[in-house]
């Protein structure tokens, strides 16, 4: 029982999203074929005020994603040579995102996207089987003792509140892969 994930889905409380995304299926239509690992780790970035948020800084022309719809992709490049996907969330004009930080057997947000083949241009793009990126639910139901929350990963700059946030959620079990 595959489910794509829709706009209405990531319409809605940031942690609360972040949170349900574990269990779910990053897929990638890819040279004609699909490519697709369950998402064990995010992070969310939570809003205007969130100082370890890009948007902390207002919309910039890097930002403007993400004070747009939600289900879009943000994808930006950091530190020269890697890319990072996240996922937008909330309603529109509340800059708010989720990066994906692994899936089953790749660990890292850099190792992820390599995996993916995931760059620039998916960026504002929508979730979609069209644009050849999305979320699947397969039914993996994940338990609140499965999912371990931690201080979000290099954000120290953001001061010790906002560095503090157990935004980092990820499984603390192995989940069999469905099929």
């Amino acid at each position: 029982m595959k489910k794509i994930l829709t706009q209405e889905s990531f319409d809605r409380p940031t942690l609360k999203v972040a949170e349900e995304l574990l269990g779910k299926y990053l897929v990638r239509k890819y040279r004609g074929r699909e490519i697709a690992a369950m998402i064990t780790e995010v992070e969310a970035y939570d809003g205007p005020n969130d100082l370890a948020s890009h948007a902390s800084h207002g919309r910039t022309e890097r930002t403007k994603i993400m004070f747009g719809p939600p289900g879009r992709w943000y994808v930006y490049f950091t530190y020269g040579m890697h890319w990072m996907l996240n996922i937008v969330t909330g309603p529109e004009e509340y800059p708010a995102a989720i990066l994906i930080r692994a899936v089953e057997e790749v660990n890292g947000p850099a190792r992820t996207t390599k995996f993916f083949k995931v760059d620039k241009q998916f960026n504002g793009k929508t979730a979609s089987r069209k644009t050849g990126l999305w979320i699947e639910d397969w039914g993996v139901k994940i338990k609140k003792p499965q999912i371990t929350k931690n201080r979000r990963v290099g954000v120290d700059y953001a001061g010790p509140v906002w560095a503090g946030k157990k935004y980092n959620l990820k499984l603390s079990v192995r989940v069999p892969k469905q099929e």
